[in-house]
């Protein structure tokens, strides 16, 4: 991709994917995008966007095309077929995906993107809604060196850091491992602040404490002591937690790998809600690309 402003079709306007598009509004990109919802589509263009008629009107002169949608099931539907982003944009262009879901998906993503001379990279992110706004969410990025690239300038957006970790499908990779660790982590959150409690000093003094320096620190932690202290923690995150250990839990089987105490600390952090999610085909082992992190 030449030097200078992008042009984007993005794909998804939700909760994550409307800021995103802000901030590449507010970095030079001209953005063309659809949404099922009318009323964000109304908001993006208030923004600054242009809005797409479709799919395929969203992605045609896209230089980067961006997705944001919730699952693999909607990744396929808008991404895959006669009707889809890949079959719409031009050779030579690039496809970003930052859904949270499996590297079977990205696989078959980046297969068919070839097939037309489409680079395809799977970026899921790690991070909410206002690190987004902040410029800070962090972006797993696997795509081949020459598609990271491409899309870097166009993630820096918003994206800091934004880490390389290797070829397609390992952004997806990297991720489930992140949200697997997140959800263990969530759950000895909540067995510490009882730990305390028996041992006889407040949970929220003794954790807020460690949060504020203690070697025992986490993610987990500083976000339970922002959203209302240590108690309940894992019921609160729960809802974000079940789709994603799941998806892990079916690509770590799929390929083999068994997520050992890990993976049972994590299940009981989401409780009996988790359900492994079907793996499509089979999981390719990992792809070739670098693995440096990019800032």
């Amino acid at each position: 991709m030449a030097p200078g402003p992008a042009r984007i079709g993005f794909v998804g306007l939700g909760r994550m994917g409307f800021p995103m598009v802000e901030r590449l509004l507010a970095a030079g990109h001209p953005v063309r995008c659809w949404a099922r919802r009318a009323e964000v589509v109304a908001a993006a263009t208030a923004a600054g966007a242009t809005p797409a008629s479709g799919l395929a009107d969203a992605v045609v002169d896209a230089d980067v095309a961006v997705v944001c949608v919730y699952d693999d099931e909607q990744v396929r539907e808008v991404c895959l077929g006669a009707d889809g982003i890949v079959a719409a944009m031009r050779p030579g262009s690039s496809l970003v995906v930052h859904t949270t879901g499996s590297p079977v998906t990205a696989a078959e993503l980046a297969a068919a993107g070839a097939r037309r001379g489409i680079g395809v990279a799977d970026a899921p992110v790690d991070g909410g809604a206002m690190d987004i706004v902040a410029g800070r969410v962090t972006v797993f990025l696997g795509a081949d060196d020459a598609t990271a690239a491409a899309v870097l300038p166009v993630l820096a957006a918003y994206g800091d850091p934004v880490h390389h970790v290797g070829g397609v499908g390992d952004g997806q990779r990297t991720k489930l491992v992140n949200n697997l660790l997140f959800a263990a982590n969530a759950r000895l959150v909540e067995e510490a602040a009882g730990l305390a409690a028996d041992l006889g000093v407040d949970p929220a003094a003794a954790l807020g404490a460690i949060g504020r320096g203690g070697t025992g620190r986490s993610a987990s932690l500083d976000l339970a002591l922002l959203s209302g202290g240590p108690a309940g923690f894992t019921e609160r995150v729960r809802p974000f937690l079940v789709k994603d250990v799941g998806t892990c839990e079916a690509v770590a089987a799929a390929l083999g790998a068994g997520t050992g105490a890990l993976g049972a600390v994590a299940r009981a952090a989401c409780g009996p809600a988790v359900e492994p999610v079907p793996a499509v085909g089979s999981v390719p082992a990992r792809g070739p690309g670098g693995g440096t992190p990019c800032h």
